[in-house]
């Protein structure tokens, strides 16, 4: 491979204009086809396989017109203090707001609080219920607009109005924290080169990959039922990839540069060696992404697909597009040690005998690995002791801050009508197949009624048929907790028995009963996905490497760095460690997806860092130094650059801590610790630890498995028979094709 990509970097680096056509030229394919792209319509939403699933197609099958699925609103009022909203003048400000939320073009149905018995106890809180036709995800922002503003002008008479439910929900911005974490690996990649020219390369070609794999997403997203979620993932790991691989690619020619070869030779070795661990690298994230299929939800495995199609744009361009634009930039990119005369150019080096920081560190790791492999491990396993405690749900109005509409109505509604009532179940009784649904429909509202933590039960509505039947119910506790779950639980295990004695099945679904289903898919589907990652990636790094042992080293490393970060998580979100540093509201559970996320995108990541930085030390072993030396060959090489990309990643991530949404912030914090344990703890002081208690250990390959895996080169030994003379400039095209 090795061979192959060593031509295809001179190739791209002599047909330059060639090369930037084509990419050019894509670029505008794509945005031309997100430019005239249909709108794209509602997207579906499902979790095939759930219980609470089943009931809503149930439902839409013997309640035609109902929107099982669909969006839901209430619209708070509290009347001022010492007023009741009974009050003649509050009442009439109510039936016109109602009245006006009626309007809307996917608005079901709108409840009267004075006619559906919506009005607390004491008199001082009313709600209406707005059902819509689609989903949150799919209601368009003129719904939402007109939603507020009549709780606007509810608020405007005298009233306290606050807005929850899942109508409200927006896809979040990230613009800013994009611009910013841009910005900052900016910074980080003029430190790194010297030059802003150099650093520029990648930060240009990742933004040029990232556009044309959300302009692609957006083309086709009318067509293949894509959400607007979907070119977020591709967004921000499509950047994150797209600097990392092109930052190797030009970190290797400046190297290649300062060993004196030729531009044109410099510019196809870099691809030919770091180019190989980007193939590698690449195809890591790319199992990773593509695994997310394991979970079965069709939302997420879209988005890791099309995630997985950015990654793969940002290989093809660090491979083709990088020399291409390295042979623009001339000799106005330096070899390393040199910078341009704006940094310090031309000036004598203060030390110019003293070893890199890397090498420094390096060689301190080779003379005492045992201390610094146990100091890693033990810190790593000591920030992984809170991930014993880790609780996982989906969050809700709840968890929302307090500055929130959403999280105000939740409050209220708590306040007037209990804290069960933000989390309803609905139960849905099929007795199509009992002789007396009448009676099927009795036997589950009593038994559900004699239940702990049940608050209220509201009598069976059956459909026009009769065959079929949805009970409400209230629990005692609130939405998040143990307690509720267990409600959900319960009543499944009581439908065997009622099933058995009435031939009628019962559901459980409603928003809580699906986060709960949605919850334990997730955790499910974990292992699994695990196991399909991590393993294929294994086999992967062995043909890789050709070694045993460094494959599972990098496996298990990822793995403590994971369960270091879950630790941290639970912490700060969970228990409320450092909650006000990090402006954490209300802590709760963990979000379901943050495992799955972070074993798919931290995965990706850690084995670029893994693949880069090893395989400078493999190259540097196969090509005769003694494994203690080679340890410190690659940190010598690649310490620099592995931790500006570690430190690129984390600031983009971090960016992401600053959002008001719960799920975001958690989410930014996550992949940020994880980086950072994962590429400081583990890739630069567990690693080469472990590599130097090994020694040559470390590459220790079965001789019945060294002549079945096939040889990919990854370390560029391949590239010392070819030279400048051996391969002619007139004949390189032609032997291109041949490879």
């Amino acid at each position: 491979m090795a061979t192959f990509l060593y031509k295809l970097g001179r190739l791209a680096f002599r047909r330059r204009h060639f090369v930037a056509l084509i990419w050019v030229a894509l670029l505008t394919l794509a945005g031309v086809g997100a430019a005239s792209a249909p709108a794209p319509g509602t997207t579906s939403f499902s979790i095939p396989g759930t219980e609470a699933q089943k009931a809503f197609d149930l439902l839409e099958q013997r309640f035609p017109g109902m929107s099982a699925d669909g969006a839901t609103a209430r619209v708070v009022f509290k009347a001022p203090a010492g007023e009741k909203m009974t009050d003649a003048d509050h009442k009439a400000t109510v039936e016109k707001t109602v009245h006006e939320l009626s309007d809307g073009s996917e608005v079901a149905s709108v409840a009267d609080p004075y006619t559906g018995n919506a009005v607390s106890k004491d008199g001082t809180i009313a709600y209406s219920s707005v059902k819509y036709k689609v989903s949150g995800m799919e209601l368009e922002d003129a719904d939402k607009d007109a939603l507020k503003g009549a709780a606007q002008h509810a608020r405007d008479a005298g009233l306290t109005v606050e807005v929850g439910g899942d109508a409200l929900t927006a896809v979040p911005e990230t613009g800013s924290t994009e611009v910013i974490g841009i910005a900052i690996a900016a910074v980080v990649l003029v430190i790194t080169f010297g030059s802003l020219l150099a650093a520029g390369l990648p930060l240009l070609t990742a933004l040029i990959g990232v556009g044309i794999g959300v302009s692609s997403i957006t083309a086709l997203a009318s067509v293949l039922d894509l959400g607007s979620t979907t070119s977020t993932l591709a967004t921000m790991i499509g950047l994150a990839v797209g600097i990392d691989y092109a930052l190797f690619i030009v970190s290797r020619y400046r190297a290649e540069l300062a060993e004196g070869r030729e531009r044109e030779q410099a510019a196809g070795r870099a691809v030919g060696t770091a180019g190989s661990a980007v193939v590698f690298a690449g195809l890591t994230v790319v199992i990773a992404l593509v695994g997310l299929s394991v979970v079965n939800i069709p939302m997420l495995t879209k988005m890791g697909v099309a995630a997985a199609g950015t990654v793969a744009i940002a290989v093809l361009i660090a491979l083709t597009l990088i020399p291409a634009l390295l042979g623009y930039a001339g000799r106005k990119v330096k070899p390393t040690g040199e910078r341009s005369r704006l940094f310090g150019g031309g000036r004598p080096p203060k030390n110019p005998g003293r070893p890199n920081m890397g090498t420094r560190w390096a060689s301190f790791v080779v003379r005492r690995p045992l201390a610094v492999l146990l100091l890693g491990v033990v810190g790593l396993g000591a920030a992984a002791v809170p991930a014993a405690s880790l609780e996982l749900g989906l969050p809700d109005d709840g968890s929302q801050p307090t500055s929130t509409t959403q999280r105000r109505a939740y409050d209220l509604l708590s306040e007037g009508f209990g804290a069960g009532f933000n989390g309803p179940l609905m139960v849905v009784v099929d007795a199509g197949g009992s002789d007396d649904p009448k009676a099927a429909f009795s036997r589950v509202h009593d038994e559900i009624k004699g239940m702990d933590d049940v608050a209220t039960v509201t009598p069976a509505t059956a459909n026009k048929a009769g065959d079929t039947a949805t009970i409400t119910v209230i629990p005692d506790s609130k939405p998040s907790s143990a307690t509720t779950e267990d409600l959900v639980h319960s009543i499944r295990d009581a439908g065997d028995g009622i099933t058995s004695a009435t031939d009628a099945t019962i559901y459980v679904t409603g928003s809580t009963a699906m986060n709960i289903d949605v919850s334990q898919k997730l955790n499910d589907a974990l292992l699994p996905y695990l196991t399909l990652v991590v393993g294929l990636a294994f086999l992967l790094l062995i043909v890789v490497f050709r070694s045993i042992l460094v494959p599972l080293k990098a496996a298990l490393g990822f793995l403590l760095s994971v369960l270091a970060a879950l630790g941290a998580v639970v912490a700060v979100f969970q228990w409320g460690w450092l909650s006000g540093l990090m402006g954490v509201e209300e802590t709760g559970p963990v979000m379901s997806m943050m495992p799955i996320f972070m074993v798919g995108v931290v995965f990706g990541l850690a084995m670029d860092y893994e693949v880069f930085l090893v395989t400078r030390m493999r190259e540097a072993h196969v090509h005769g130094e003694k494994p203690s030396q080679a340890v410190v060959t690659g940190f010598r090489h690649g310490a620099r650059v592995v931790t500006a990309a570690a430190v690129i990643m984390i600031a983009v991530f971090s960016g992401f801590i600053g959002s008001s949404e719960a799920m975001i912030k958690m989410i930014g914090f996550g992949l940020a610790i994880a980086v950072f344990f994962d590429a400081f703890v583990v890739r630069m002081a567990i690693v080469p630890a472990v590599l130097a208690l090994l020694g040559k250990r470390a590459w220790w390959l079965p001789k019945w498995l060294d002549r079945v895996l096939p040889n990919v080169d990854v370390e560029g030994e391949g590239l010392r028979t070819v030279s400048d003379g051996h391969v002619r400039d007139g004949d390189e095209d032609k032997e291109l094709v041949r490879a």
